[in-house]
């Protein structure tokens, strides 16, 4: 995928609005904020409750839509509709958020994704957990074995963007979050690095996507490498353009 078309100008591009995944925060954007801000976009990183500047709030019966809810309630402040741009879980949220938000795109980095059904077999527990479930288990930027894509610096940020995370959303997840239709184009991309959400986990998506993969990036790779966001940058922009007309 190629940005071979021209660019919307600047007054014509929706506002992005760029949703973390679980266990972590914004911070986790500060690579991407910078590149789509110099290409001239409008962008807002909040942090989800109880996350980050918001880590003070109680997560142990926070739900997905709570999450959701978070960001509808910026989007609502905007002065037009917006692009929601989501990793991981965030994702997930931002799917959930498109239609309340009026939302003109979709782009899911790596996204946890919707079911075609709830799986009621699926206990739904209240309380925390944190990041070691992503096998984080120790503040070492060095010894970092889920980012073999990022250096010491980009380790650095992910590890100083950790939150703790709702147990009640993880198992929401688990047990399936239905998502009949979007109202918006959606782009998924993909690492071939990636084992957490490999391409092949949405094989079964029954939303329309258009698909993206990114050469060499692992999961956190897709939101922190400045190698692959060098390309990956582009090439989402190009879509953008392609499908959003202001």
């Amino acid at each position: 995928m190629t940005a071979d078309r021209r660019p919307l100008p600047a007054d014509l591009r929706a506002p992005l609005v760029l949703v973390h995944g679980a266990a972590n925060s914004a911070r986790v954007w500060t690579f991407w904020r910078r590149e789509l801000e110099a290409r001239g976009w409008t962008v807002h990183t909040p942090d989800l409750r109880g996350h980050g500047e918001h880590a003070t709030v109680d997560l142990s019966t926070t739900r997905m839509a709570d999450y959701a809810a978070d960001v509808v309630a910026l989007a609502r402040d905007l002065a037009r509709p917006p692009v929601l741009v989501g990793w991981s879980m965030g994702g997930l949220v931002a799917m959930m958020a498109a239609a309340a938000t009026r939302a003109v795109a979709c782009v899911g980095l790596a996204p946890s994704t919707p079911r075609a059904a709830r799986d009621p077999a699926v206990p739904l527990r209240v309380g925390t957990f944190g990041a070691e479930t992503y096998g984080i288990t120790n503040d070492d930027p060095a010894m970092q074995p889920s980012m073999p894509d990022l250096d010491l610096e980009e380790r650095r940020i992910a590890l100083a963007s950790l939150s703790p995370e709702s147990l009640l959303a993880r198992d929401e997840r688990q047990a399936g979050i239905v998502i009949e239709s979007l109202p918006c184009p959606l782009l998924i991309v993909t690492g071939t690095a990636d084992s957490s959400w490999p391409r092949e986990r949405y094989a079964d998506l029954a939303l329309p996507a258009s698909y993206l993969g990114v050469e060499g990036a692992s999961h956190w790779g897709l939101v922190l490498s400045r190698r692959a966001l060098r390309t990956l940058a582009r090439d989402v922009v190009g879509w953008l353009d392609g499908v959003v007309t202001g």
